[in-house]
């Protein structure tokens, strides 16, 4: 495969991901965008868009990863790329449980956890803690914007994710603000990461 199309499979990623969670989101019942995980879709007799979606945003990255690998900055930064799209596949391959009381009829509090939940939450751990780690380990390989851009992505993406977990983590605070803060956080990664394709592919 070309590495123009490997890194064009990199752009196309973050986009699909979003368009599918937004589209899923607004059609399903008791679903709460600004409350519940983008994970939550999963569940349910339609939850299998949102497993395709993962593991298609998954294979995406992975072809980009190769792509930087091969005529990347940083091979160190397409190996952490290649983990991040890993951690998607084994997201979308292992359903995460039920939070927040979704899918209706489910209590507020969780449960005792599934294997399947806790490898879901492992590989999303994984995803993102390499996504963040990528921005800061590509952020001095190009220009002086680039770097504040990739360093600011990189702090601002843990940083939501943090707060994002916390909510899910029965917080009572930010229990209403989980998913706005988890869709904050992801949005901030995959613009970096198309961005990091976008100018890869030009130079």
């Amino acid at each position: 495969m070309g590495n123009q199309l490997l890194l064009a499979c990199g752009m196309a990623a973050g986009p699909l991901f979003t368009a599918t969670y937004v589209l899923v989101g607004v059609r399903r019942r008791g679903y709460k965008p600004l409350r519940h995980p983008i994970s939550s879709l999963a569940l349910g007799p339609a939850g299998w868009s949102q497993t395709v979606s993962f593991i298609c945003a998954g294979l995406l990255s992975l072809a980009l990863s190769v792509g930087l690998w091969r005529d990347g900055p940083s091979r160190w930064g397409a190996l952490l790329i290649g983990v991040w799209a890993v951690g998607l596949v084994g997201a979308g391959i292992f359903r995460t449980d039920p939070v927040r009381g979704y899918p209706p009829g489910t209590p507020d509090q969780p449960g005792r956890q599934t294997r399947a939940g806790a490898l879901h939450d492992l590989f999303s751990l994984v995803a993102f803690l390499a996504l963040a780690v990528a921005c800061f380990v590509l952020a001095l390989t190009d220009s002086l914007g680039w770097a504040i851009y990739s360093i600011a992505s990189g702090v601002l993406f843990a940083a939501t994710m943090v707060f994002a977990n916390t909510a899910f983590d029965q917080n009572q605070r930010l229990a209403h603000l989980g998913g706005l803060l988890q869709r904050t956080a992801i949005t901030i990664g995959w613009t970096w990461l198309t961005l990091l394709a976008v100018r890869t592919l030009h130079t």
